[in-house]
């Protein structure tokens, strides 16, 4: 007699876009131990960014960017999937490239440095 693999529940695969929101909470989980105040900012996924409007180059494609609060909307933090997995080769390269733009975006909208921000910025 055959059963399910798993539990209906329990996904047996989680897609690329899942899998690289996973990365990106992981990140702001990590950060928000030093800097609770994180837990007022939304941090946002997109797959690419946005060609109109953009402060951005033919040289450099953002890997993220900030929205200042305004308006009773909070700030917001963007990092863009489909540039960063193009610049990663794993998982493990893919986190750390996650974690720094993370740090990144989060030093530009608090006026920190990113290694204020995590002191092990650029050591990876």
């Amino acid at each position: 007699m055959r059963g399910p693999i798993a539990p209906p529940q329990v996904p047996l695969a989680a897609s690329r876009a899942d899998a690289f929101a996973d990365l990106v909470q992981d990140s702001v989980e990590r950060l928000e131990r030093r800097w609770p105040q994180l837990a007022d900012i939304d941090f946002l996924v997109l797959e690419v960014p946005r060609l109109d409007g953009g402060t951005w180059s033919d040289e450099a494609v953002p890997l993220g960017g900030t929205i200042p609060a305004r308006e009773g909307r909070p700030a917001r933090v963007v990092i863009y999937r489909r540039p960063v997995e193009i610049r990663t080769k794993g998982r493990d390269e893919r986190a750390a490239l996650v974690h720094e733009v993370v740090v990144e975006q989060v030093a530009e909208l608090l006026g920190l440095t990113p290694e204020t921000v995590d002191p092990r910025y650029g050591e990876d």
